[in-house]
């Protein structure tokens, strides 16, 4: 069979194992840094690891779609794909561990006032110690326990904080780091025991909207609000609100409803808000490089072998 592997942002050795993995199993690869490289001769390809929309649109001979990254939300349009019965696998498994460690920084960035410390002493300013937070003894509530919650909820531990709750939509995880597990419809009851919400939720009719502005009114004066997940799960113009009447007291977004953030957005200029641009996953460190090759070539052996794939996306579910 004919692999298509697409990626800018891989190292020559990631290919190289690719291409080794693939020849072992009996198939060959084509390697290209953007889809605009890729002739109409390819467009043939049964495996596509990478992202090539015009042939995902076009080819039904495309058997299965490995994205390298977590949402795929945009992929879930009917008709999206030529083939309905692709088979589609995203890298879920790959960022948790520096989407984690984005959500510890953010969090004692705000907790601390590190951004206004930072600020500070860049204009030349000794300005005296104010009072901060930290995440000891915080009550931290983690919406969205897949591998970016649990995996953050894991180092979070070793802050010593008075309580992980964990929440999503089966209201059950295997992991033994949270104190409790609770399904969505109990979200309402645990907020006002939030000082820390962390979310990582993926985009689903479900999850939009999911932190209203009436949640964000049930969560405790002073709380802080992490999101890493989709920009779509929070009303953007109550958290402002939330934020410059002092309800809240501080939150980092790494996602937005709208991306880039338009420059008029009311966002760039709320109080106590943390802005990066969509930048906590992503494949910028090492490890989240070589586990996103390993995710796929463990699944390429599955696919080889006539096996479930074990990063296949629930279309149902939408992740």
């Amino acid at each position: 069979m004919k692999i298509l592997a697409i990626n800018s942002q891989l190292e020559q050795k990631h290919f190289d194992l690719i291409k080794a993995e693939a020849a072992s199993l009996g198939h060959e690869v084509h390697i290209y840094s953007v889809e605009a490289e890729i002739p109409q001769s390819d467009y043939d390809a049964d495996i596509i690891y990478g992202f090539a929309p015009s042939i995902v649109k076009t080819s039904k001979n495309l058997k299965w779609l490995c994205v390298p990254w977590a949402g795929v939300d945009s992929l879930m349009v009917p008709g999206y794909f030529a083939n309905e019965a692709c088979m589609l696998t995203n890298s879920a498994g790959a960022y948790g561990v520096s989407i984690a460690e984005h959500m510890i920084a953010v969090a004692l960035v705000m907790m601390r006032k590190l951004d206004e410390f930072m600020a500070e002493t860049k204009n030349g300013q000794w300005l005296s110690p104010r009072p901060q937070r930290s995440l000891k003894d915080c009550r931290i509530t983690v919406l969205g326990t897949g591998d970016i919650g649990t995996t953050f909820a894991k180092r979070a531990r070793a802050f010593e904080p008075a309580a992980i709750i964990g929440v999503c939509r089966s209201g059950k995880s295997s992991e033994a780091v949270y104190d409790k597990v609770l399904p969505v419809s109990e979200l309402d009851s645990i907020l006002p025991q939030t000082d820390l919400l962390a979310m990582s939720l993926p985009a689903t009719p479900e999850t939009r909207g999911i932190l209203s502005r009436d949640r964000l009114s049930l969560l405790p004066q002073g709380s802080y609000i992490i999101n890493v997940g989709r920009g779509s799960a929070i009303d953007e113009d109550a958290l402002a609100d939330n934020l410059e009447n002092n309800h809240l007291a501080g939150a980092a977004l790494d996602v937005f409803q709208t991306e880039p953030l338009p420059q008029n957005h009311r966002l760039w200029k709320t109080k106590n808000l943390l802005i990066t641009p969509h930048v906590a996953g992503n494949m910028s460190l090492a490890y989240t490089r070589d586990k996103n090759v390993q995710m796929f070539i463990e699944d390429l052996k599955n696919f080889t072998e006539e096996k479930p794939l074990h990063y296949l996306v629930d279309r149902r579910l939408g992740y």
